[in-house]
Formats: structure tokens, C-alpha cells, sequence
């Protein structure tokens, strides 16, 4: 096949540009990376040669990653004796980003060092890294159980090409043309600090080719031991964090390293991360794993569904057993008792180890919680059996404080007649707290829960109840304000309506023949103080927030009706009151009451259905008030 000139996938093009431009005061990092994507191909290819012996037998065994410079030209070279890659493989893994928010995670790139390396390191780069101190890379490979070899070139500017290469065994060679600025890393010296610093832990010996001076003897320049296997006391801070680096392919810090060995009835060592920056694709549909599964020390796979529950998939690093086969198929690893042991003891001690970070340094876990809360909620939903716990460690935001509160908090400090968790659910806790079905609650003194993620929605709804205490939105059916005693001068209790009751219920009347079937109800409000109208979900309907959601997903055509809910103690109530009492049908009613029900829906956040008919009504309330 003759050669193959492409284009990078766009977000890749400028990816590429801020990782080579922006980022050179980390450029070491750049052999970290490549040393990590080759010793994943090692790992990969030990596994499938566990029922493919055959695949080994071109090139042998033992695996080993190569590093090889030549200073004349400016060269060096990363090379391994793993898994290899096809053509098809070379397109889909170095020339696009095959990821979820990819386009997102681009437009955040401002080209500043500081905020794109906190990015980043959500994301990962990997192989492109390279760019960082290359004017060229070429990528040598071959697929191990084929005889096709592959030459994968770019200068990292848009294009690259595939043609077709040479290569004796199976395996992959990145080939860097070095930048002059970058003639460092073709130094035996700063290459050992290097490996020494970020590579130490990885399990494949990391050989340095000739020595020092590239004619003498092969060296080792890493333990090649695996670092989960160690006893902690020989482990410092730093070979922690390289390895959560290594493993995670990420560039924050690991907020919380879990490292234990159990034995028993089951056997199993577990290295497990908590990151710090919440990575770029938790929210992939896929709701992937990743944690890396090991059988006595031999890689099994990176995607084990079995291992750890969905909602803890943010969490980094590897689980090593011994009680599995090392011939396990990723069909046997379904249902498996052995497995199911681990997962529940990985799960029980990871729950265990926040709850310690929620007692003993709450803003640390404070910090924890915005990151991965979201997800920690879709445990309440799904996992019944450690439900209580993740309720414990549970955290929110109220209308009045931006401090996250505990539920415990929340029930301890309930209002005397308080006898429900009030909360309100919407996309912005900022827009939230501005709601006028607060006022009621401010008055009182009622704390409010503001739920934003939207999987509030369905766990809030599927416990009920917290320490006997039922959860109410304040969105949805009667405030049930009154018996409440709060703890500021019941202006709501003591307020007279400003109209009499008759007249309210003449106003009442007005308003429901003028919207029809527009609105469910049209009823006096408990909730408002200072506003004329809100609107609410009657008790047995669809939470107004989530009928928006569905519908916004195209999983619910139409929405149900709304009660609209008028304040007796605002001044325009009042004076519609009176209107309504002299003439019920007067047509200025029908105006106002159209009006107050847009007016309702605008504090919503919802566009108005017809906005022409609004400016015309609100064109003729204005000549009106003009007028008198």
C-alpha cells in the first residue's frame, strides 16, 4: 500500500497546538506518558497470550520497554515488545479522540499554561505529549500474530501519514525527532532522573540502550517491580503519586490513596485512587470502569463492570487477586462469587475511608463532594444495600447558605411544626435561591435543599423519607406552612390579606375562566410574600423541574397543567381584587390574569409561547395605568 496522507480529527489539531506551545515548562512529562502507553501494550499482550501462547513466539516472553538515543541526530526512541497496532488501530488512536466531550474540553483550552494544565490533566494527552519536545514523531508497529508493519509520521501541524515499514518483530517504536530546545532528552543523565522520578513503579523493566554513553552495556533504569506488591512502608508520597499518574493517565493529584492487602477467604491487594479534578468523561453514557483488574500480577483488563459499582467510577488505580484463574475470560469475570467478594470489600472500605475525610476535615471533603457528589447520589438511587451510608455522606446546598449541610444537619435543625425535608430542584442553585416559592420558607425561617444534578430527580422520590422525616418539594402541591413556628417575626401568620375574601375569590374565578385550561387550578398561596404569583405542580403530578427534563430529552410530549397560586397580601392582588369585585367580567381582568401567568412562567426560566400576544397586553395594562 503506498503512503496515506491524513487529517487529525479537528479537536486533535488543536489539542496538539496548546499541548506544544502552551505546556513545555512540564515537557518531562512527555516520557512518562509513552513509557505508560508502552507498558499497557505489554500488559495487554501478556494477557491474550495467556490463551494465545502463540502470539509471544515472535519476539519471546519477557517484555521490556527500550529507550534508545542517538545525540548525532537528535533522536530518541521509545520502544516495546507488547501488543502492537494495526493501520486501522494507528488512525483510530493517534490521529482522533475518541472520547465523549472531546469538543467540549477543547473550547475550554484558553491558551493559558496554568488553567489548560488543570485540564489537561482531566483529560489526559498521552501519546501527543510528544509534540511537546518534537519537531517530528514517527511511529513504528506491528500487531503481534501479524506480519504487516506499519509506519505512523506527523509534525504534528494537522496532518499525518500511514505508510507501510519494516519491523523485525512485534511491537511498537516512537521515534522522536527532537526540537533543539529539547536536545536534553537525548542526555543518559536526564533521562534516569527522569524515569527514576515518574516510572519507577512500572512492572516492565525500562532499559536504557548501550548505558550512558550508548556503547557499553544495557541499564536498567527502573525497580520493575510492581509497586502494589510493596509494603507501604517502602513506598514514598512521591512513587504514590507517579503511579496514580501512570494509572490514571492524569496530571492532578490523587485527593485520596487507598493501599491495603486482604487476606482470607478471599485474597486480593488493592492500590485505589480518589482524583482531585473530576475527570472529563464520568458522565459518559457508557458509565465505563476504570480500574484495572490483576490476577497475580498479570494484567486482566482495564473494564471491569464487576469490580466496582457504576457510581464509583471515579476511582483510579488496580485490584490485584489472587483467587482467580489467569486464564479468566472477561465472559467467566460476569456473576463470579470471588469477584463479588472483592467488590463488596472494595466498596465497604472506599465508603469507610470518606466517611473518615466527611468527620475529620470537612472542607477537604466539602471539595470532594462538588467534584463527585452527582455521582455518589446515583449510588442512593441504585444501591440499596449501602444506601444509608451514602445518605450519611451526602451533601447539600441550601437557599440561604452556600456551606454544604449534612441531611443529620438539615433534621437537626428543623423548625418546631416542621414535620418534612423541604427541597426545590432545578438546573442553577444561583437562579434557584431566587425563586419566589422561597419567600414563604425565608419568612419562616425553613431551611430549603436546592438539588441541581439531575439525578435528584429519581433518588429523592425513590427513598422518601430520611429519619422518618418525608421529603416535599416546595414546587409541587401546599406549602403547608402554618403549623411551622419559625424563629422570625411571623409576618406571614400576621399579615392581614389585603382584600376580603370574597373579593379574592371573585378574582379567583376571573382568572380561571380567563386561562382555562391553560393552568390545573388557580389557588390563594401560602409560599409567596413579596411576589404576586408562582406557579406549582399539584401534589399528585410530575415535579415541575423534571417534567422540563423529560420533555427537554423527548421523553414526554406534553406537560401537565399547573396550579397557579396568587398572593391575597400583594398590593396588585389586591386591586385586581377589588376590579374583579365591581365587575367580574371586566376585559382588563382577562388581560391581567394572562399576564400574571406569563409573568409566572418568565420567573420559571420558560420562554413564553406567545410572545406578541404578551407585549400587546402588557401595551394595553401600561396605557391603561398612563391613563389614570
Amino acid at each position: 500500500m503506498s503512503k496515506e496522507k491524513l487529517s487529525f480529527q479537528a479537536e486533535v489539531g488543536k489539542l496538539l497546538d496548546i499541548v506544544a506551545h502552551s505546556l513545555y515548562s512540564h515537557s518531562e512529562v512527555f516520557l512518562r506518558e509513552l513509557v505508560s502507553n508502552a507498558s499497557d501494550a505489554c500488559d495487554k499482550l501478556r494477557y491474550e497470550a495467556l490463551t494465545r501462547p502463540e502470539l509471544t513466539a515472535d519476539g519471546g516472553a519477557d517484555f521490556r520497554i527500550a529507550l534508545t538515543v542517538d545525540a548525532d541526530k537528535g533522536t530518541l526512541s521509545v520502544s516495546d515488545n507488547g501488543i502492537g497496532m494495526t493501520r486501522d488501530d494507528l488512525i483510530s488512536n493517534l490521529g482522533t479522540i475518541a472520547r465523549s466531550g472531546t469538543s467540549a474540553f477543547v473550547e475550554n483550552l484558553s491558551g493559558d499554561e496554568n488553567k489548560d494544565v488543570s485540564l489537561i490533566g482531566q483529560f489526559g494527552v498521552g501519546f501527543y505529549s510528544a509534540f511537546m519536545v518534537a519537531r517530528k514523531v514517527e511511529v513504528t508497529t506491528r500487531k503481534a500474530g501479524e506480519d504487516a508493519a506499519w509506519v505512523w509520521t506527523s509534525d504534528g501541524r494537522g496532518e499525518f501519514t500511514i505508510d507501510d515499514g519494516k519491523r523485525e518483530t512485534r511491537g511498537t517504536t516512537v521515534t522522536l525527532h527532537l526540537k533543539k530546545e529539547g536536545k536534553e532528552f537525548a542526555e543518559a543523565a536526564r533521562l534516569r532522573q527522569i524515569i527514576k522520578k515518574y516510572s519507577d513503579h512500572i512492572a516492565v523493566p525500562i532499559v536504557l540502550i548501550g548505558g550512558a554513553d550508548g556503547k557499553g552495556e544495557d541499564e536498567t533504569l527502573n525497580s520493575a517491580s510492581a509497586l502494589w506488591a510493596r509494603s507501604k512502608s517502602e513506598i514514598t508520597a512521591d512513587q504514590y503519586k507517579e503511579f496514580y499518574h501512570h494509572v490514571a493517565h492524569a496530571f492532578d493529584e490523587p485527593w485520596l490513596t487507598l493501599h491495603n492487602s486482604v487476606e482470607g477467604v478471599v485474597a486480593y491487594t488493592n492500590l485505589l485512587y480518589v482524583p482531585t479534578t473530576r475527570p472529563f468523561d464520568i458522565f459518559h453514557p457508557e458509565r465505563k470502569q476504570h480500574v484495572k483488574l490483576y490476577v497475580k500480577k498479570v494484567f486482566i483488563t482495564d473494564d471491569c463492570e464487576e469490580l466496582l459499582p457504576t457510581y464509583l467510577r471515579f476511582v483510579r488505580g488496580i485490584v490485584d487477586a489472587e483467587d482467580l484463574p489467569l486464564n479468566i475470560s472477561r465472559e467467566m469475570l460476569q456473576h463470579n462469587p470471588v469477584l463479588a467478594k472483592i467488590r463488596a470489600g472494595l466498596v465497604k472500605r472506599i465508603l469507610g475511608e470518606l466517611k473518615k475525610k466527611a468527620d475529620k476535615i470537612p472542607d477537604e471533603y466539602a471539595t470532594f463532594w462538588k467534584a463527585f457528589g452527582a455521582l455518589m447520589k446515583e449510588g442512593i438511587y441504585e444501591d440499596f444495600q449501602h444506601r444509608d451510608d451514602l445518605l450519611a455522606l451526602a451533601r447539600f446546598r441550601t437557599a440561604d447558605s452556600d456551606a454544604l449541610i449534612s441531611l443529620a444537619d438539615y433534621t437537626s435543625r428543623m423548625k418546631k411544626g416542621q414535620d418534612a425535608i423541604y427541597y426545590m430542584t432545578g438546573d442553577d442553585a444561583g437562579a434557584l435561591s431566587r425563586s419566589p416559592h422561597l419567600e414563604g420558607f425565608r419568612a419562616k425561617g425553613v431551611e430549603v435543599l436546592l438539588l441541581t444534578d439531575p439525578v435528584d430527580e429519581f433518588w429523592v422520590p425513590n427513598i422518601g423519607v430520611f429519619e422518618e422525616k418525608p421529603f416535599k418539594s416546595i414546587t409541587r402541591g401546599g406549602a403547608d406552612l402554618g403549623s411551622i413556628k419559625g424563629d422570625k417575626a411571623e409576618e406571614s401568620d400576621k399579615k392581614k390579606d389585603a382584600a376580603e375574601d370574597g373579593a379574592v375569590d371573585m378574582l379567583i374565578a376571573a382568572i380561571k375562566l380567563a386561562l382555562g385550561e391553560d393552568v390545573k387550578d388557580v389557588r390563594r398561596s401560602e409560599r409567596l410574600t413579596d411576589s404576586a404569583v408562582c406557579l406549582v405542580a399539584d401534589e399528585n403530578d410530575m415535579d415541575v423541574h423534571l417534567q422540563k427534563m423529560l420533555k427537554m430529552h423527548g421523553q414526554l410530549e406534553a406537560t401537565t397543567p399547573r396550579v397557579l397560586e396568587i398572593n391575597p397580601g400583594h398590593k396588585l392582588i389586591g386591586k385586581l381584587s377589588s376590579m374583579a369585585e365591581k365587575d367580574v367580567n371586566d376585559p382588563a381582568l382577562a388581560d391581567m390574569a394572562h399576564l400574571l401567568f406569563d409573568q409566572a412562567r418568565i420567573l420559571e426560566g420558560e420562554a413564553l409561547p406567545d410572545a406578541a400576544a404578551f407585549a400587546q397586553r402588557m401595551t394595553r395594562a401600561l396605557e391603561k395605568g398612563l391613563a389614570s
